[in-house]
């Protein structure tokens, strides 16, 4: 009789892990589907940074040590689109589903089997372009920007398989942004206007409609592309009356507002951080919403100023130089009006608003470095250098990804129930915000003495600073294992927290002599129990 029940336990046990992976495959459930996207980028996010270690492994010293210069311009290329298309768009989209649902008073995302197709898309798309590094000739080594004649004349058979790849993870980006904008405009609870609606949700109507615009021309980019490779055509051949210039516009169109999809839901995930623990509503809530509807408008008229040493007209030069500094007044807004708030807030320097305050001195300082880059004649002189690659790092790196950080910090109590190990936390917090500058502002002293980017070797005189950059590289990428810790450690279970965790935490006297978590945030004592 034992026997038999032994052996129905296990069944039983069979059974209930199999509908556990049913449920993940086949879950229309919004929180869930947030979790794998949330999952799935801090897979790519390691994926990514471990090539980034080989990057800064060969660059460590001057010469050739490490790997070959084919393999390192693989890493280059591949480290990039990893990095954009895997880690910072799928944690923003994963963080939309959890979030804007929850936001704007919705039972779900409008669209639910849509949402779990457009993720399941994503592994799929990545295991193609990673498959590639193993083919013959190993993968695409033309920069993320795939710029012609390198990814149609010069390049081998990879090609395919990226141009694949990108399609697919453009069909994923399309049906989320398409699941947002839907969502927002139909499932809006009764009495939510627009100019009620939170800032994360604002900041993702508009980059959704901006992934709607851009990404069909990403799409047509990398199909002129293969058919240049495989068909014959000759849009970016010059022989055959095309124009590789024509190729930069074309991807450009598409990236300079795809930094924006990448940096726009940050801005909201601040003004929800910000106003929080600074116990004060946001400065400027209109204004806010204005801002970002500028920034998104604005991105499609700046793309050349990625192109100002190909030989533009002075009027195309002047054009773009003015309009990318434009762009940067509303820009100046939102960080304004983020401090606006915290002035005379009564401040707790929780661990998100750790993140946040780091984000906007260190996205700043990454904003003027844009600033910088955006006067045509002195562009000239830092054009594919390392000071390029700092700046938009401080926009990437700790713009999106530190805004991440605080997003999944100030939502992780929320989604799990358990407080996480804010003392781990803050130590990822100090060592991430050191190494990241320790890696990535030396960058702009060795970019302003013209050492070029995507280089395996490079000149004697830049090998200390090269070295401080790699020490500073290995440095953050480890510190990321602790936020691995953190968050695993968070979902296996803690401390219980209440419904509304980080509110009211100007009561810390309340609780000063508890222990954790109660002395990290505030609530009557009377709702604790």
């Amino acid at each position: 009789m034992t026997a038999v029940t032994e052996d129905n336990h296990d069944s039983h046990q069979e059974h209930h892990e199999a509908t556990g992976i049913k449920r993940w495959l086949y879950t229309t459930n919004h929180k869930d589907i947030g979790s794998m996207y949330l999952i799935f980028s801090l897979i790519m996010f390691l994926i990514g940074g471990a090539m980034a270690m080989v990057i800064r492994a060969e660059l460590f010293q001057p010469g050739l040590q490490l790997v070959e210069p084919h393999f390192f311009n693989q890493m280059t290329t591949v480290h990039g689109l990893i990095m954009v298309f895997g880690a910072v768009m799928p944690a923003f989209v994963g963080l939309a589903n959890w979030m804007i649902p929850m936001m704007v008073g919705a039972p779900d995302m409008a669209l639910p089997r849509m949402n779990n197709w457009s993720f399941w898309i994503l592994p799929f798309a990545f295991s193609i372009l990673l498959a590639s590094l193993f083919m013959e000739g190993g993968g695409p080594s033309f920069g993320w920007t795939f710029y012609a004649p390198l990814s149609t004349t010069y390049s081998n058979d990879n090609t395919a398989l990226f141009v694949f790849s990108v399609h697919m993870m453009g069909m994923s980006s399309i049906m989320g942004a398409i699941n947002v904008i839907v969502t927002i405009v139909n499932l809006r609870a009764p009495g939510m206007t627009w100019m009620k609606l939170p800032l994360f949700v604002w900041t993702w109507l508009i980059t959704a409609f901006l992934l709607i615009a851009v990404m069909p021309v990403l799409a047509g980019t990398v199909t002129m592309v293969l058919t240049d490779k495989y068909f014959g055509t000759s849009f970016f051949d010059a022989m055959g009356g095309g124009d590789p210039v024509m190729f930069q516009h074309i991807f450009w169109f598409f990236g300079h507002p795809e930094v924006y999809i990448m940096i726009l839901p940050a801005f909201g995930i601040i003004s929800t951080i910000v106003p929080t623990f600074s116990r004060k509503k946001l400065f400027g809530y209109a204004s806010m919403v204005y801002a970002t509807s500028s920034i998104a408008f604005l991105s499609f008229i700046v793309w050349a100023h990625h192109m100002f040493t190909t030989g533009m007209p002075l009027a195309g030069e002047l054009f773009f130089m003015y309009s990318t500094m434009l762009i940067s007044v509303p820009t100046g807004v939102k960080v304004f009006n983020w401090v606006a708030t915290m002035w005379r807030g009564s401040i707790s320097f929780e661990v998100p608003m750790l993140f946040s305050i780091a984000f906007i001195v260190l996205f700043t300082i990454g904003g003027f470095s844009g600033l910088m880059l955006a006067i045509t004649p002195a562009d000239f002189q830092y054009h594919d250098t390392y000071f390029v690659v700092a700046h938009f790092h401080y926009v990437l790196v700790t713009g999106a990804i530190f805004s991440i950080m605080a997003g999944v910090y100030y939502w992780l109590p929320k989604w799990t129930g358990y407080m996480f190990d804010i003392t781990l936390a803050k130590w990822h917090f100090w060592l991430s915000l050191i190494s990241v500058n320790v890696l990535f502002f030396p960058m702009h002293f060795v970019g302003l003495a013209g050492m070029p980017r995507r280089i395996p070797d490079y000149a004697l005189q830049f090998a200390d600073f090269n070295a401080i950059i790699s020490i500073g590289g290995f440095a953050f990428g480890l510190s990321q294992l602790l936020f691995v810790a953190v968050v695993y450690k968070c979902i296996k279970g803690g401390d219980k927290v209440p419904a509304k965790v980080w509110e009211g935490a100007e009561g810390l006297e309340w609780e000063v002599d508890s222990p954790a978590p109660y002395h990290t945030f505030s609530t009557p004592p009377e709702i604790k129990d």
